[in-house]
């Protein structure tokens, strides 16, 4: 194979809107088929973006013995049991975050995955194959900043939609599952080891039943993350990393534009030293990286064990918050 072909899971819009368009530009990957349980919703996703076939349930789309992989962006309840479907199928998955809704149930996929070894599972975390990324994390321990200490993150939107899934409980909706687990995630990738603890307080919303807002601070024994995370604040993204000499900004950490230039500085000394990144998509990165495991018959970027280490801080971050205390991880 050239490239992988690659099936569709629903019609979801970071699919529509950003992963798909990405993924049909990237070296690797080619975008075969759309599915939707509403016929007509595939045709209309496949007419916008160029798609050459569309079902009308997932499970035909798993029948069709010319489609390599699947990009799973269902709703998060939906993570598991389709991915685990895929597997079943004899295709390999690219499931968006969080993997599932527990660490249970990533684990689950995990135990799926290791049945079928000639397939490879991944979970999407995009941010993490863009430039600026890698660069901030080789600088955070490379001596550029002296001893790597703290990282300091915000995400945040404003969504008070009660049908957006985002603010559903049974589908898996919440601040910290939403977007929080990116300030986990990138904590984890930085210091490029597990937190020891973590402490953390979070707000329920009285209609939806969901975290709204969520801040903690993981301890990794050699230094700390602080992050707070909401559905209901001004929109926001930010990243700043500390060390003994110097840190380190992301301009935009995590939807970096795919049409334009990054940028990163590096402040030490008393000088702010600015890095600029080529125009690359983060989406079309991933993709084509995920593919490249496949092609080669090598592991993923990624492991699962990731996403079991990433589900389980989430729900020792809702643990902190309901016991009002440190949990050990």
């Amino acid at each position: 194979m050239d490239k992988v072909q690659f099936g569709v899971l629903s019609t979801a819009k970071i699919g529509i809107e950003k992963v798909i368009p990405a993924m049909q530009k990237g070296k690797l990957t080619e975008i075969t088929a759309i599915s939707s349980r509403k016929k007509k919703r595939a045709e209309e996703a496949a007419d916008k973006l160029d798609i050459d076939k569309t079902y009308g349930s997932y499970e035909e789309l798993l029948e069709d013995p010319e489609i390599d992989a699947i990009y799973n962006p269902l709703p998060n309840h939906l993570h598991l049991p389709w991915s685990l479907k895929a597997l079943d199928a004899g295709k390999h998955v690219l499931c968006e975050k969080p993997i599932g809704l527990s660490s249970d149930e990533a684990t689950t996929l995990v135990q799926k995955s290791r049945s079928c070894p000639g397939l490879n599972v991944m979970e999407a975390f995009m941010y993490r194959f863009h430039p600026q990324w890698k660069k901030a994390k080789e600088m955070a321990h490379d001596g550029s900043i002296g001893r790597l200490q703290s990282i300091s993150s915000i995400f945040s939107y404003f969504n008070d939609d009660p049908d957006n899934i985002r603010n559903i409980p049974e589908m898996g909706g919440g601040a910290v599952m939403d977007i929080g687990c990116y300030c986990l995630s990138l904590s984890r990738f930085i210091f490029d080891r597990e937190p020891e603890y973590v402490r953390a307080v979070t707000k329920t919303d009285a209609t939806f039943g969901t975290d709204w807002l969520a801040s903690g601070v993981l301890d990794f024994g050699t230094g700390t993350s602080i992050f707070t995370c909401s559905t209901q604040l001004q929109p926001d993204q930010r990243v700043s990393i500390f060390g003994t000499r110097g840190s380190i900004e992301i301009e935009i950490p995590f939807n970096a534009p795919p049409d334009r230039h990054t940028r990163l500085w590096l402040t030490k000394d008393d000088e702010r030293m600015e890095h600029q990144f080529e125009i690359c998509d983060q989406y079309t990165l991933q993709g084509d990286a995920f593919a490249r495991s496949i092609l080669r018959d090598t592991p993923v970027p990624t492991p699962l064990s990731d996403a079991v280490h990433n589900m389980r801080l989430i729900e020792a971050v809702f643990e902190s918050s309901e016991q009002g205390t440190r949990i050990p991880i």
